[in-house]
């Protein structure tokens, strides 16, 4: 299963903490919501003196392949499909 749209664009940790704030939003309730904005909030600002360009990269594909996991066990445990959009 592929990654959200616009995956593939993001390349800096802010590009990476406003598509994972994204993500959060396709979450079916709010709590679920809430807890995931905190935990990317603490990451993001537990990792911000971070300047390996590769280290960076590598976080990066591992956030976006542990929210498309998040993202797809939600969708299968609902049964209903999550609307996936471009916009934000």
């Amino acid at each position: 299963m592929p990654p959200l749209v616009g995956a593939e664009l993001v390349q800096t940790p802010v590009q990476l903490y406003r598509y994972l704030l994204r993500c959060c939003r396709l979450l079916p309730s709010t709590a679920m919501q809430k807890h995931y904005q905190h935990a990317i909030r603490q990451g993001y600002n537990s990792h911000s003196d971070e300047d390996d360009p590769e280290r960076i990269q590598l976080m990066i594909q591992r956030a976006i392949a542990d929210a498309d996991w998040i993202l797809h066990k939600v969708r299968t445990r609902s049964g209903k499909p999550i609307a996936i959009s471009s916009a934000a």
